[in-house]
């Protein structure tokens, strides 16, 4: 469990004044900083707003996507939730675009993101009980792997269309033609199975390999049905990122995930009638929970719905230990 909150502290840099223009695309009151981490003793760049609130609030941790950086105005709804709601918000590089050894999931991301997360707490004044991190494609890939690198930090965790396992996406995008195969390459060292070590750089920097059954975190997995087809991420690395940490009897078997896959259809086994308004057009087609896990299939691509991963966010609350 994270440490209670220290309170408002001095930034490890000054901070730009919050009447500066933010970057394009970006809403009014958020800016540019730079804060230590502890990665490597560097100062790294990030987007930050923090509220004038008297009382703790929460804190969203928002990921850009795999191959852009922390100026990508994707991410500018994440913190107009925040300014709208009064909440904290931090959207750091984590060593930008997934085309090299620093990015990709590796030690540094893992750091420059607590670091962050830190950097927010020593400026403004977080709920250390609702600390939330959202992101979707490459950010779902690096929210997969936070989770399971340290679970205790998060009251929710909101994945969407993610990567969690780089090997198996090596392969798929090299048989699609896409060329992320090669991003993978670049970031691992070499194509997988060229030698035990590119293959230990994959499974280091891949979320299946730190997420276990009973992962003490609440835990939001979705994805379009036709990714993978429409997009570049098949969502079977969303059903297996939920099979790993589900309980047995909640798993999913191979040939229900192969359908989903090949088809891009609910296999007739698993149809349900869902309900869900925060996913507005884009119906949940298939939804199960296993303790604090979900995983959601919904009509559409590779794509995040910003409504419903940030209202299941704003529902979490980490309970304080015994």
């Amino acid at each position: 469990m994270a440490q209670a909150n220290p309170g408002p502290q001095e930034a490890e840099t000054p901070v730009e004044n919050e009447a500066a223009e933010p970057p394009k695309g970006w809403p009014k009151g958020v800016r540019e900083v730079r804060y230590l981490s502890s990665a490597d003793g560097t100062e790294q760049p990030a987007l930050f707003f923090a509220p004038h609130a008297g009382k703790p609030v929460p804190l969203l941790v928002g990921l850009h996507t795999w191959s852009y950086d922390y100026l990508e105005a994707s991410g500018a709804p994440y913190a107009k939730w925040c300014l709208d709601r009064g909440w904290a918000f931090v959207y750091p590089n984590f060593r930008g675009p997934n085309t090299r050894p620093e990015a990709a999931g590796s030690e540094l991301v893992v750091k420059d993101i607590l670091s962050a997360v830190e950097y927010a707490r020593n400026q403004a004044n977080v709920d250390p009980q609702r600390i939330y991190l959202v992101g979707a494609s490459g950010g779902g890939h690096a929210a997969l792997l936070m989770a399971g690198r340290a679970p205790e930090i998060w009251a929710g965790v909101s994945a969407w269309v993610g990567i969690s396992d780089l090997a198996a996406w090596y392969r798929e995008c090299k048989q699609a033609g896409r060329g992320y195969a090669d991003h993978v390459v670049r970031s691992c060292g070499g194509p997988p199975g060229a030698s035990p070590e590119v293959d230990a750089e994959c499974r280091k920097r891949s979320p299946l390999t730190y997420l276990k059954p009973g992962l003490d975190v609440s835990l939001d997995i979705c994805a379009g049905i036709t990714d993978g087809h429409t997009g570049s991420v098949p969502i079977s690395h969303s059903l297996n990122a939920f099979n790993a940490v589900a309980g047995e009897a909640d798993r999913l078997s191979q040939a229900e995930i192969d359908f989903f896959v090949a088809k891009a259809e609910v296999p007739p086994s698993l149809k349900m009638k869902l309900e869900d308004p925060d996913y507005g057009p884009k119906t949940p087609l298939f939804r199960r929970t296993s303790g604090k896990a979900r995983v959601t299939i919904f009509q559409g691509g590779h794509e995040i719905i910003h409504e419903a991963a940030l209202k299941w966010l704003e529902r979490q609350k980490r309970e304080r230990p015994d």
